[in-house]
């Protein structure tokens, strides 16, 4: 089966348990003010790969990520854009008992169950609070988001929360308290990350001659994303507590 890859990382500390091969499928419905990698937006963009030539690659990488109790973690791009291709490199990691994840926001084109059948740990990317901020940051509505996240659920699939900081935008304290409503209404949450907003990849918007939205916007600062993380800690409820971090 032919998918399209935008890159793969052998070494990725940050993208699940372990040391993780991490593989960025082309392709993303959402228009993220502050996505870092405009460039896996198009579906028509990245490098068409062979699954099975895919697979050696991530084999290579095997001994290293599974003596960390690591594995591969599919991102983007967001992954579920290429389900069938997606499908195809899960059921090939599971018959070579590699621990698999996916990074994504929910925003897919279906078979979300298949999918679900091979995945060890859902990133759950919460973009916004509120239908309305959802909607602006990403261009997207946030229904399609908790669409898969029922699909998940329902499954009992583990999950990692992940949520960007953005001063101004996604701090606030009215915010916060809604973010940890809806993380409280979330079952199976291993792990809650907070994601300081920055700007390594403004150079891709001017490169692309696309403009940057968050321009007049500065990175966060450790001290006020350690606010934050307090604050949202006293609205979490007691069983989520010790699962918060602030990923840099």
């Amino acid at each position: 089966m032919i998918g399209k890859i935008h890159s793969i990382e052998s070494m990725g500390l940050v993208d699940g348990p372990g040391i993780r091969t991490v593989v960025f499928f082309q392709g993303c419905k959402l228009r993220c003010a502050y996505c870092h990698n405009p460039d896996t937006w198009a579906t028509f963009g990245g490098k068409e790969t062979d699954s099975e030539e895919l697979m050696k690659k991530i084999l290579r990488y095997k001994p290293y990520f599974t003596r960390s109790g690591g594995g591969v973690t599919f991102s983007g791009g967001d992954p579920l854009m290429q389900p069938d291709f997606l499908i195809e490199m899960l059921k090939l990691c599971k018959e070579n008992g590699i621990h698999t994840v996916i990074d994504t926001a929910g925003y897919g084109i279906g078979k979300y169950e298949e999918i679900l059948k091979y995945t060890d740990l859902i990133l759950f990317d919460i973009k916004h609070v509120t239908s309305e901020g959802y909607k602006e940051l990403t261009g997207q509505d946030d229904k399609g988001a908790y669409k898969f996240l029922k699909v998940a659920q329902r499954m009992q699939i583990p999950l990692w929360i992940r949520h960007v900081v953005v001063p101004g935008v996604t701090d606030g304290y009215e915010h916060i308290k809604k973010l940890a409503d809806i993380i409280n209404s979330i079952k199976y949450v291993e792990k809650i990350e907070l994601l300081p907003y920055h700007t390594l990849g403004v150079n891709k918007y001017e490169t692309m001659g696309i403009k940057y939205r968050l321009s007049n916007v500065e990175p966060m600062s450790k001290t006020a994303v350690k606010e934050i993380e307090q604050l949202l800690l006293s609205f979490l409820d007691d069983k989520y507590k010790g699962k918060l971090k602030i990923t840099e």
